[in-house]
């Protein structure tokens, strides 16, 4: 049957509405989800609201390079790439099932050319790839969404050893203080934040 059934992939519809007046009314992305156990590679609530946040600052992006590190099931950067943004996605370089799955969910979508590539990191090595690319160009962002699952950890001490600054943003205020977005009530009560992590530039020799 072939890769696809081989794996239990099911495709889940996110809807994306258009604020009255805009042309097209809404926008529907078609994510595949592997449900098998060994893979995990699912919509997680972090990125619902991230997806949220680029649907909020669409007109910000369109144009603009944007590179999605652990992309998984590649919700936000193929939304991203929808709003005409210039898009590559990215995951660990050790999971090749995980890359196969962002070329998939560019398909359901109708995307094509996007590159995918594979990294290698943990936590720490995501910032300091962040660093190796602001450093090259210092007015980029990097967005992020993170759930709390511990009072324990901070990113702070990292923040700072890399000479980053962040930004820590409300989510009233685009619109993903809600438990149910784009369709899904995977948000539902989960603590989220959402961060605009950017160099540090008075710290800059």
């Amino acid at each position: 049957m072939g890769e696809e059934g081989e794996l239990r992939v099911v495709l889940r519809e996110y809807v994306y509405v258009q604020e009255e007046g805009e042309e097209d009314g809404e926008l529907r992305l078609i994510i595949p989800e592997v449900l098998d156990s060994e893979y995990g590679m699912y919509v997680w609530p972090c990125a619902l609201v991230l997806a949220q946040y680029i649907w909020f600052h669409r007109s910000v992006i369109t144009g603009k390079r944007v590179l999605e590190v652990g992309s998984g099931v590649s919700l936000p950067g193929v939304l991203a790439a929808k709003c005409a943004a210039n898009v590559i996605l990215s995951d660990s370089a050790a999971m090749p099932q995980c890359l196969q799955n962002c070329s998939r969910s560019c398909r359901q979508n109708n995307l094509s050319g996007i590159p995918v590539i594979g990294l290698t990191w943990d936590f720490e090595d995501i910032l300091v790839t962040v660093q190796f690319i602001m450093e090259r160009n210092p007015k980029a962002e990097f967005w992020t969404t993170y759930q709390v699952r511990s009072e324990d950890w901070s990113i702070e001490a990292l923040l700072h050893k890399w000479n980053f600054k962040c930004t820590n943003v409300p989510l009233k205020i685009f619109d993903a203080d809600k438990e149910c977005l784009a369709g899904s009530n995977l948000p539902g009560r989960h603590s989220i934040q959402m961060m605009i992590i950017t160099l540090n530039l008075d710290n800059l020799d």
